[in-house]
């Protein structure tokens, strides 16, 4: 019988530090809104940035173009090629005259 209980608690130890590793792994792809979110960058940091946001679009002059002019107002620019702007509402809430999203 301890035997039987040792083993299930070595095996309970074993199984929490694979979770462990695993859940650390994974937080590398969750987004940091400190890294990200408003005021986050300098504007001599918007260049690259902006290389990133648009180096897979096929509209690459306007999407730089905007990009700059949207990370110098807001010092920010999402993380990936498209979408997640919600961790930077200037970058997000900003329109054009037509009520089309301005920021890439």
């Amino acid at each position: 019988m301890a035997k039987l209980v040792s083993f299930f608690l070595l095996a309970l130890v074993a199984i929490s530090m694979v979770a462990t590793t695993v859940l650390a792994a994974d937080a590398q792809y969750h987004l940091d809104a400190s890294r990200y979110g408003p005021g986050s960058l300098k504007p001599s940091q918007c260049l690259p940035q902006c290389t990133r946001r648009c180096s897979k679009t096929q509209y690459h002059k306007p999407c730089m173009f905007f990009c700059q002019k949207c990370c110098k107002t807001c010092l920010c620019v999402p993380p990936g090629f498209y979408g997640n702007k919600g961790v930077c509402p200037c970058y997000n809430n900003w329109k054009t005259q037509q009520g089309g999203p301005k920021c890439p």
